[in-house]
């Protein structure tokens, strides 16, 4: 390497190459990094509550599909259609008859998705999913 290409890089060093160089003087980045991880602390925390809830809403589906598919059925479930689920003495019970015909303690409605699972349409009254589950 010719002496000509050394100084030529030289100067695009990011430090020093010389002792005639004038000093490099960091710049304070206090100010800088308490941004920085102030703003990355309040994304992730955004993003653990968010994970959080959707773990929960995960669970609580997973816990109504559960009660449905371990309730009594006697028919076969149609995809798409809406049907009522009761507590009969100590038992659940899927049915077709809707809550306002039948005198039985309502848990919830649900429709059958095309993924086999039940989704929850609307909770009887005073039903707590979290008491139902034992959640917290």
């Amino acid at each position: 390497m010719s002496n000509q290409e050394l100084t030529a890089s030289a100067a695009f060093m990011p430090y020093p190459v010389s002792t005639l160089s004038p000093p490099i003087v960091p710049n304070d980045l206090t100010s800088f990094k308490s941004r920085g991880l102030s703003q990355v602390e309040r994304d992730l925390k955004q993003k653990l509550t968010e994970i959080r809830e959707e773990y929960i809403a995960v669970v609580e589906q997973f816990n109504w599909n559960k009660l449905v598919y371990e309730s009594e059925i006697r028919f076969e479930p149609i995809v798409g259609e809406i049907y009522h689920l009761y507590r009969i003495r100590e038992r659940y019970a899927l049915s077709m008859v809707s809550p306002d015909q039948w005198f039985q303690p309502h848990v919830a409605s649900f429709r059958l998705t095309v993924g086999r699972q039940w989704e929850v349409v609307e909770l009887g009254d005073g039903v707590d999913p979290m008491k139902l589950f034992g959640g917290a």
